[in-house]
């Protein structure tokens, strides 16, 4: 019978070294088999490091099925499950199936040139829309094919809910519960004027409803879009359309996971300290 596998991701830092180790020497023991490299027979894949080594993990995998599970050596840690002196704990739930699966939804950006060409982009947090330099750009919003809005600033960021406490939420956006089903659009640096009168909140957005996106003028179809901080650079562009992509990411969540709770500890704790001394 052969073994089980588990593959193995790390940020390559001192501290999720040392981690790797511990954990490839427990998982072993346990008579799992561990892989550095992604394999599709893989069972679990496991990534130590912060949220962004859980997105690197993620596309380098190319959004696999199969369910992913972190170890928490870098920040906030959204994504990370487990911290570094919870690892026996985890083996324990795991090998007893004391766990679910929560199923995170990506969001999609098809580009299409002027030539007719169109290509794809997925994210998992967001997609980001900007004109290449330091330059503002103008565009023309659309929403579900009606036309809603001239918009005129640095951008427009498109994010899931499971993106909702990362970029988005530094630009004012809203903090979305991962079950609910909807896209959020933030402006970046949106700019009022006669001219343009750009919405300056988030909008919410359904998920049988797209966002429709053209550059203005033809100083502003070359773009950079950014998917979960890989950036991407396009000339020429015609439009582009946002909305859910059918991928799926399964994240291995146990039973003392509570999103809420997540977002009061990483956001809150310490205000709530000083409150109680007070």
């Amino acid at each position: 019978m052969s073994k089980r596998i588990i593959t193995v991701f790390t940020n390559n830092t001192k501290v999720s070294n040392e981690i790797v180790k511990l954990l490839a020497s427990k998982l072993e023991a346990d008579g799992f088999s561990v892989s550095y490299e992604f394999s599709p027979e893989s069972e679990l894949i496991m990534c130590i490091g912060g949220d962004g080594a859980f997105l690197s993990a993620v596309r380098k995998c190319n959004f696999p099925t199969i369910p992913f599970v972190g170890i928490n050596t870098g920040h906030l840690g959204f994504f990370q499950e487990i911290s570094p002196s919870k690892i026996d704990s985890f083996l324990e739930n795991y090998k007893q199936g004391k766990y679910h699966i929560q199923r995170l939804k990506t969001v999609k950006a098809e580009i299409t040139t002027m030539d007719g060409n169109t290509t794809s982009l997925v994210g998992l947090n967001e997609i980001v829309i900007k004109r290449t330099g330091f330059h503002t750009i103008h565009l023309n919003i659309s929403i579900g094919g009606s036309f809603i809005e001239r918009f005129s600033g640095d951008g427009i960021l498109v994010a899931t809910p499971a993106g909702s406490t990362a970029y988005n939420y530094s630009l004012g956006g809203s903090i979305v519960d991962p079950r609910l089903t909807l896209l959020q659009v933030t402006p970046i640096a949106p700019i009022n004027t006669t001219a343009y009168r750009s919405f300056t909140s988030s909008l919410l957005l359904p998920s049988d409803l797209s966002l429709g996106v053209e550059p203005e003028a033809e100083h502003d179809r070359n773009m950079v879009i950014n998917t979960d901080g890989v950036e991407n650079k396009y000339n020429d562009i015609s439009h582009i359309n946002i909305y859910f992509a059918e991928t799926i990411v399964n994240l291995i969540r146990f039973e003392s996971y509570d999103f809420w709770n997540k977002v009061k500890t990483k956001f809150l704790d310490d205000e709530a300290s000083r409150n109680e001394q007070i």
